[in-house]
């Protein structure tokens, strides 16, 4: 009976001890949790036949990786060059990527692979960027190349993953349907290299895509150019590439729509000089018509008296003359939603103490009741001055002696404003006090043009490259930003060829470049309660910047083997 007993115990402590291994087991097979996220590209570890292989006459190419890969949007991204009639077949097999080539291949050709973003990690997505293989068919590779650097033109910053490109004058096809056939990508320091060329006559260019189709999209992309071609017999480095927003050669309106409160919405694609709006269809309705334009005047909006109207059409009009008509229709069961609201000059509920009070109010008011408008100082109601804004319907500016140190309430009561269609404010507080003049500096900058036979604009920009002020030049001039916040500024000179005070684009049919901008070497910075002063002398031409050492070895020898920026040809 013992001996029965121990039996089972032990058969049930074998099978605990089986239970517990197993769950061990799995438990251990189990992928480890956390720790930094996978960011790094497959790496290639062999290339059968090798790169850059001569007298090429396989009808495989086998390449192994690190790591477990897969193909991504590769019928997009992978390209050769010269192009042929069937594309290679690419399969990922776990570790390995295997190219089946067609049996068309020319004698004594080079040809490049070109993978573009395609190839990714199996996990993680990473991608490997511009990865090429090269071989040639015959005793010699083609081997010339170009390099060179990509900017934005109206900012100077480099420009990453520009896609930079090249064609040969016989195939100059940027305005066809065509992909572009031989291009690269630049890295974040906007360099690129392409390699592996052929002697040939050739024009460049760099494109910012928004779709990623490798085809200028003038709507939504940025483009760069070279205007003369080149011939291609040795190889050509620190080539500049200036990228910029093309101005659309004939007007469109590019959004029209009737919002919730009854206001009507317009953009163009073009930015306006001397515009006009005319309701055209009902006549009538042109009536006590408004409108404000905003600052670049390629936007609009629009308030009628009367909606009663099935459709509308408006005359959109620059220096008098109609550029287009546009058309909107409404339901006679619309309803709108009408509010009276205000935003403010205020920063983080301080305002500047050399400013006024602003409110800009979102419908044009016809009426405010003053009598339910309430300043108070420290508590106490004060008497203040209020004064439309002369230029923009919306704004309207509160004068008063400000004082340091004091707590401010603005409270517009109730029905305080009448603005179009009868529409009431509720009630509104703005809660503020004013900035420590102390905080505020001046900077005063003597501008000295070299060639005062040309014209200038000087413009000041923040950090974020946003215009802040812009002063045209044409002789030594002063100029006084007085009383702005502290922080960075940066001058900037825009070199004004056709002298009408603004900077502008290129365009590439005609073939002309961007006006050229030359930004300041200081930084211009503003202290607190500090005037400063500086000299800024313009150069007759503005001055390329030169690339550092370590720019220039990066553009010549910053690609390792799987990861060259050889050129492709787009299928």
């Amino acid at each position: 009976m013992l001996k029965n007993r121990n039996s089972k115990i032990l058969t049930h402590f074998s099978l605990l001890t089986l239970v517990a291994l197993l769950i061990y087991g799995c438990a251990a097979m189990q992928t480890p949790q956390g720790g930094p996220r996978d960011e790094i590209p497959p790496k290639v570890l062999k290339m059968t036949p090798a790169n850059l292989t001569t007298n090429f006459n396989s009808k495989k190419i086998v390449i192994e990786f690190d790591e477990y890969i897969k193909l991504n949007n590769e019928f997009k991204e992978f390209s050769i060059s010269p192009e042929l009639e069937k594309i290679p077949e690419l399969r990922a097999k776990l570790k390995r990527l295997e190219i089946t080539l067609p049996d068309t291949l020319e004698k004594n050709t080079t040809y490049t692979l070109n993978f573009g973003k395609s190839i990714v990690d199996l996990n993680e997505s990473n991608e490997l960027k511009n990865f090429s293989y090269a071989f040639s068919t015959g005793p010699t590779l083609d081997s010339l190349s170009i390099s060179g650097n990509v900017t934005n033109a109206l900012t100077g910053e480099a420009e990453l993953e520009a896609t930079v490109f090249i064609l040969p004058l016989s195939r100059d096809s940027l305005f066809g349907k065509k992909r572009a056939p031989i291009f690269t990508l630049t890295d974040s320091s906007g360099n690129f290299k392409l390699n592996n060329l052929k002697k040939d006559t050739y024009k460049i260019y760099a494109l910012k895509e928004k779709g990623g189709d490798r085809i200028y999209q003038q709507i939504s992309d940025e483009i760069g150019f070279l205007k003369e071609p080149f011939v291609l017999d040795k190889n050509i480095d620190s080539i500049r590439l200036g990228v910029f927003k093309e101005l659309a050669p004939d007007f469109r309106i590019t959004d029209r729509r009737l919002n919730a409160d009854g206001s009507i919405f317009l953009s163009f694609n073009q930015r306006l000089k001397n515009p006009d709006l005319t309701v055209v269809f009902p006549a009538a309705v042109d009536q006590g018509k408004q409108f404000q334009f905003n600052k670049t005047k390629d936007t609009v909006n629009l308030w009628l008296n009367d909606l009663s109207f099935d459709s509308v059409k408006i005359a959109i009009k620059n220096d008098g003359k109609t550029l287009d008509t546009a058309k909107l229709t409404r339901s006679k069961r619309d309803t709108y939603t009408r509010a009276v609201t205000a935003n403010d000059n205020l920063e983080s509920g301080t305002l500047n103490p050399f400013k006024d009070l602003t409110l800009s109010f979102n419908l044009p008011l016809k009426n405010i009741d003053q009598s339910k408008i309430v300043l108070l100082e420290d508590s106490i109601p004060r008497q203040f001055t209020l004064i439309k804004d002369s230029l923009d319907i919306l704004k309207y500016h509160i004068k008063y002696k400000w004082r340091a140190k004091e707590d401010y309430i603005l409270l517009l009561r109730e029905n305080a404003t009448t603005a179009i269609f009868d529409a009431k404010n509720k009630e509104l507080t703005k809660k503020f006090m004013l900035g420590d003049a102390n905080e505020y500096g001046t900077l005063t900058l003597s501008v000295e043009p070299t060639d005062t036979a040309k014209r200038y604009v000087l413009e000041i920009v923040n950090k974020d490259k946003n215009v802040i002020a812009a002063y045209p030049i044409a002789k030594k001039t002063s100029v006084k930003l007085a009383n702005y916040k502290q922080g960075v500024y940066f001058g900037r000179i825009v070199y004004d060829n056709n002298r009408n005070g603004i900077w502008d684009t290129g365009n590439v049919k005609e073939g002309t470049q961007p006006e050229a901008i030359w930004y300041f070497t200081k930084e211009l910075s503003i202290r607190a309660n500090w005037d400063r002063n500086e000299v800024i002398n313009i150069p007759s031409t503005p001055p390329l910047p030169t690339p550092t050492v370590k720019e220039k070895a990066k553009v010549e020898n910053r690609l390792p083997q799987n990861t060259d920026t050889g050129p492709s040809r787009n299928d």
